[in-house]
């Protein structure tokens, strides 16, 4: 059986935000939404900010946001660190698990799951 570790998994979710003119308010008022209901349900460890998209013609990130009928579409980035996991897909779950059953109806998609090094977690030790 494979050792457990700790893995960083980042995740995307899909935050729908009405009555809004522009991209700025909407980024503003989905992060703040999606970091209330985390910390409501005890997950303040759960890092929040909006995502970012590249442009399909010159491959530039912009953020990842789009308004039509005063309705915006916010592509939010969720990271957290999983510890003590069986592996990359159980890591995956795991997340998945906490950051959905605090943002629930909010489609999630995981994008990127990193096994962490010693020197990564002395990293968040010292940054906190």
């Amino acid at each position: 059986m494979a050792e457990d570790a700790d893995y960083l998994v980042a995740m995307e979710a899909a935050w729908l935000v009405r009555d809004v003119g522009a991209i700025d308010d909407a980024i503003g008022v989905a992060v703040s939404e999606a970091g209330k209901q985390l910390n409501n349900a005890d997950k303040e460890y759960v890092d929040i900010e909006v995502g970012v998209t590249g442009c399909p013609a010159c491959g530039e990130p912009f953020d990842s946001a789009f308004i039509a009928a005063n309705t915006a579409i916010v592509g939010l980035l969720c990271e957290l660190t999983v510890f003590n996991a069986d592996g990359e897909s159980h890591a995956e779950r795991i997340a998945k698990s906490e950051v959905g059953g605090a943002l629930s109806n909010v489609p999630l998609s995981v994008i990127e799951v990193t096994r962490l090094t010693d020197d990564d977690r002395d990293d968040e030790r010292e940054n906190g």
